[in-house]
C-alpha cells in the first residue's frame, strides 16, 4: 500500500511540474509578445488604436493569471510536501 501511495504523490508531484513549466514557459512568452508590443508602438509614436489598447490589456490580463497560477501552484506543492512529510511520521509512528 505504501508503494502505490507513493507511486500517486510522485505522479502528483510530477504532474504539478509539469504544469508550472508549461505556465512558465508560456508567460515568458507573453512577457515578449507584451515586450515587442510595446517596442512597436513606442516606435510607431502615433496614437494607439482602441484595438491595440484592449490587445494590450489582454495580455497584461493574461500575465497576471499566469503569475497568479504559478503562485498558487508553489503553494500547493508546499502543502503537499508538509503533507508528505506528516505521512512519513506517522508511518513512523504506526510501525
Amino acid at each position: 500500500m505504501t508503494n502505490s501511495c507513493s507511486f500517486r504523490i510522485t505522479r502528483t508531484a510530477e504532474d504539478l511540474a509539469q504544469t508550472v513549466t508549461a505556465i512558465s514557459q508560456r508567460l515568458v512568452k507573453l512577457e515578449q509578445r507584451i515586450d515587442a508590443l510595446e517596442l512597436q508602438s513606442a516606435e510607431s509614436k502615433d496614437v494607439q488604436s482602441d484595438e491595440e489598447i484592449n490587445m494590450l490589456d489582454g495580455v497584461d490580463l493574461l500575465l497576471e493569471e499566469c503569475k497568479g497560477l504559478l503562485n498558487n501552484s508553489s503553494n500547493e506543492t508546499e502543502s503537499d510536501e508538509i503533507w508528505v512529510e506528516e505521512s512519513i511520521e506517522n508511518d513512523d509512528i504506526a510501525a
